[in-house]
């Protein structure tokens, strides 16, 4: 089908190009030959400017767990609104949503507030370099953990940099990003436990932290192997360093995130995204030990952490709203939803002769035009060919009504039925078959 016709959008994107660079501030949503823009949500659903309807299967790139329009979320919104959006002093709103997260996650003690997932990993590096007294973090290449200079190294490594497999290159994302930076960044292959160790237990002393991700979309959306987050865990405690768990994305992936799903216990946990109920929010939490570096009774804390918006009650308030919808039985649906969909686009794969395949668990989904066995970011990477054809095949949903991410990200919401996923997979199907022609 041809785009539908969007001269509404067009006029704001002359507008933005006037006083924005490119017209843009959020690369995720670019687009040629000019942004679209949203006018409003509802449930699973953005109405655009100019009146078409999409279903967002992305979810604001993971974090709209609930779609749009939850009452609970906004009735809690409301009630912080009319009493203050901030303060210069402390609510019982971040008390409260603390005492939810420390409940739901074993590991986690005690917590601090961000305004995004990347404050969250800069945070949780901080920490880690102040309590065990060393400059080196450890991370898997390809996976993404927010724009902090250390953490985004290597998260777009290719074949020209990226090195040998036994020893990846620590590769800058950023035009301008210090040697030294780079210098203390220690990449290591996901998913390949017998070389990751070897990496990891070279760096000896010198080493803070392991940040992992245990489904990083960007290495594919590929579950971390059993034995291969054992080793983390096992090989940080014998060498003195922390375990620090992205779960910006992967705490929807259950009621005691990806932690109780996958069996690991860090040190550190990082958040963000879904535990927010739609405003921006991210936090720290760990072991009360460890936390203990951004205590301020003890003057001056090794770590200071503030933030003018961190803890604010509209993020606070929406986001125990959000956390109390998010039931088990709120996770059996979003499982089941996930699987329906899985199983209806290998349908359409079957009936159109594609390769492709489906990777992720839960709510969180990434399709792939290949059939080649993924296991890193490497093996994701070598796919190429299909990576530029997923990149088509959104574009061509965009058009037929379904938002998903370029890369083949999905994300489901409570929001959504049965019969939202079957029209979801139902335009998958149409899209398939223009790319097949």
């Amino acid at each position: 089908m041809s785009a539908p016709a969007t001269p509404n959008s067009e006029k704001l994107y002359a507008r933005a190009r006037e006083v924005m660079p490119g017209g843009n501030t959020r690369t995720t949503v670019f687009r040629k030959p000019h942004q679209i823009y949203a006018q409003r949500g509802d449930g699973c659903r953005i109405t655009d400017v100019d009146g078409h309807v999409r279903i967002d299967a992305l979810g604001n790139f993971t974090s709209l767990i609930h779609g749009y329009g939850n009452r609970l979320i906004i009735e809690a919104a409301t009630r912080q609104l009319e009493a203050g959006t901030c303060f210069g002093m402390p609510t019982e709103s971040e008390i409260r949503l603390s005492e939810i997260l420390c409940d739901r996650l074993p590991s986690v003690e005690q917590l601090r507030y961000t305004n995004s997932g990347t404050e969250a990993v800069m945070n949780a590096i901080k920490a880690a370099r102040a309590y065990t007294g060393r400059p080196k973090i450890a991370k898997c290449e390809g996976a993404y953990h927010g724009t902090y200079d250390p953490a985004e190294t290597s998260q777009d490594a290719s074949p020209a940099t990226w090195g040998d497999v036994d020893r990846p290159g620590s590769v800058p994302t950023a035009k301008g990003t210090p040697q030294g930076v780079l210098d203390d960044v220690v990449v290591i292959p996901f998913n390949n436990t017998p070389i990751a160790e070897a990496i990891l237990r070279a760096s000896g002393n010198s080493l803070a932290a392991v940040l992992v991700d245990v489904m990083p979309n960007r290495a594919g959306l590929v579950p971390a192997k059993p034995e291969y987050l054992a080793m983390l865990r096992r090989v940080t405690r014998e060498l003195g360093a922390l375990l620090i768990l992205d779960e910006v994305i992967t705490f929807r992936l259950g009621y005691h995130g990806a932690q109780g799903r996958f069996d690991v216990e860090p040190d550190l946990t990082t958040l963000g995204k879904i535990i927010g109920g739609g405003f921006a929010i991210g936090a720290i939490g760990g072991r009360a030990e460890v936390m203990s570096v951004f205590d301020p009774s003890k003057s001056p804390p090794a770590v200071p952490h503030g933030g003018t918006f961190s803890a604010n009650p509209m993020s606070m308030s929406a986001g125990i709203a959000a956390l109390e919808e998010l039931t088990p039985a709120a996770f059996e649906k979003l499982e089941a939803l996930g699987d329906r969909f899985d199983q209806g686009v290998r349908a359409c794969f079957t009936r159109h002769g594609i390769k492709g395949q489906v990777t992720g668990l839960g709510s969180l989904r990434r399709v792939h035009l290949t059939d080649a066995p993924l296991s890193d970011y490497r093996s994701t990477f070598a796919a190429a060919d299909g990576a530029t054809r997923v990149s088509a095949l959104a574009k061509v949903l965009f058009d037929e009504g379904v938002i998903i991410a370029g890369n083949g990200l999905m994300a489901f919401s409570t929001a959504m039925e049965d019969a939202d996923i079957d029209e979801i997979v139902r335009a998958f199907d149409r899209a398939l078959l223009s790319l097949a022609q």
